[in-house]
């Protein structure tokens, strides 16, 4: 059998490990989904009228038009909060001594990090669809993108699922213990709250402008908003490609050294 034969046939194999924990162990997904859904509620249902009525300039409330602007926010946001369950898988595998075992055994050893990767980037993919369809469920429309921007913002989504799963696959493996992977990767949930998924930029302090425009998930919000309601995208796309392309050469190169890295 070649090197790519072998390389498919184990890193199938540990794709279908990872789903098959993942459909075994449900809670961990459960529970990071259910926090975007929350937000997605709160902030449509609580804070909906007001928030539109201050991004207005000045007109009424408009919570059709606010249920617009957040979601590709909060379908970014469950992205961020799905990887974190990988952080964690990782974590376990990395601290329960499975990764020694397959050390030992005669398969290729990329396989286990690809079948990670590969499962989580399906798992975010999954997210997104069930978060989205609560979206639908309570008014969000999309009646002007075309079957191109759909797929374009499909493919960003897949983009920006496979730059925070390289990164969380690094966080989880430098982590002694699952509290600590989650505790880790938590900026990754933390920093859709500090970009445009609410409110726009300019509408924030100027000292915290510059916090909320100069990370990867602003120009990626921007980018989706774009191709989903029709809003200008300008350099956002170009930015949001390369913050994903970055994150993930860095992920990729960070997770490939700890992994390869002898055991102590």
């Amino acid at each position: 059998m070649s090197s790519l034969s072998l390389a498919v046939r184990d890193s199938n194999t540990m794709l279908r490990r990872n789903l098959l924990h993942a459909r075994r162990y449900p809670s961990l997904t459960l529970n990071l989904l259910l926090t975007p859904i929350v937000l997605l509620l709160l902030f449509v249902y609580v804070f909906g009228d007001v928030m539109s009525a201050g991004m207005g300039g000045g007109g009424g409330a408009d919570r059709s038009a606010y249920i617009a602007y957040v979601v590709p926010g909060i379908l970014m946001m469950t992205i961020g909060g799905t990887v974190v369950g990988t952080a964690v898988s990782v974590s376990n595998d990395m601290t329960e001594g499975i990764i020694a075992r397959f050390r030992t055994m005669a398969i290729h050893r990329g396989s286990v990090l690809i079948g990670h990767v590969v499962g989580s980037v399906l798992q975010c993919i999954a997210s997104v669809v069930l978060v989205g369809a609560v979206a639908v469920a309570i008014g969000f429309r999309s009646t002007d993108a075309t079957a191109l921007e759909w797929l374009a913002a499909l493919g960003l989504l897949a983009l920006v699922a496979l730059a925070l799963t390289w990164i969380a696959v690094g966080m989880g493996m430098i982590s002694p213990n699952a509290e600590a992977a989650s505790n880790n990767a938590l900026p990754l949930v933390v920093l859709p709250l500090i970009s445009s998924a609410f409110v726009p930029v300019e509408a924030m302090p100027g000292w915290f402008q510059p916090i909320a425009e100069y990370q990867p998930f602003t120009p990626a919000i921007e980018t989706l908003r774009g191709l989903l309601l029709g809003t200008e995208i300008g350099y956002n796309g170009w930015l949001a490609v390369a913050w994903c392309l970055a994150l993930s050469a860095l992920g990729y190169a960070w997770s490939k050294s700890t992994f390869n890295r002898d055991p102590k």
